[in-house]
């Protein structure tokens, strides 16, 4: 089983490493671009800084602290209660695992149930098809298309808008379990 932790200085090296997988990085909305050391560890102090808007969790497995992938809720707004998610599986390896529903269903349940949000919502690539149906398993809901919004390997690619709603949340099992397992010892 897995885990989540907020992330730490240590965990940057692999970090790094993934953010310079041109394999991976062609499924994510980020642009590829070579990133050395001391740029992941600004934008490490940059969160650092910014926490109050940002949560940024490590994937790990329980019993072992090494770092799995990457679940963040970023540019929290505390008024309007939104948030944007992000997500990062580093390793082909552990892709297709559960990796990815644990992290996302867990990150929601602390943006609902601990955070008090009301909208958490993401962008992902049309050509991303596992990360799609996860997000419509899970519960959220495509609210539109950016057409031809990002340039990845010699083509412009549209990106889909997707948010779930805490009430849509809480109707689902995942929602439904956590509340009903947090309601009792």
């Amino acid at each position: 089983m897995y885990k989540l932790r907020e992330l730490s200085r240590e965990d940057i090296p692999i970090i790094n490493i993934w953010r310079n997988d041109t394999e991976l990085i062609k499924y994510l909305v980020a642009p590829f671009r070579y990133i050395n050391s001391e740029v992941d560890n600004k934008w490490f102090d940059n969160y650092m800084q910014n926490r109050n808007t940002n949560v940024r969790c490590a994937i790990t497995k329980i019993d072992d602290d090494k770092i799995l992938g990457l679940v963040s809720l970023t540019n929290i707004d505390f008024i309007n209660r939104c948030a944007e998610f992000h997500i990062m599986i580093g390793d082909k390896q552990n892709r297709g695992k559960g990796i990815g529903y644990f992290a996302t269903t867990e990150i929601l349940n602390h943006a609902f149930y601990n955070m008090n949000l009301n909208r958490v919502e993401l962008e992902v690539l049309e050509n991303n098809i596992p990360a799609i149906k996860l997000y419509e398993k899970i519960g959220f809901k495509q609210e539109g298309i950016k057409r031809k919004a990002i340039y990845k390997n010699g083509e412009f690619i549209d990106v889909i808008i997707m948010a779930i709603l805490k009430e849509d949340y809480k109707k689902s099992k995942w929602g439904y379990l956590y509340e009903f397992n947090s309601s009792y010892p």
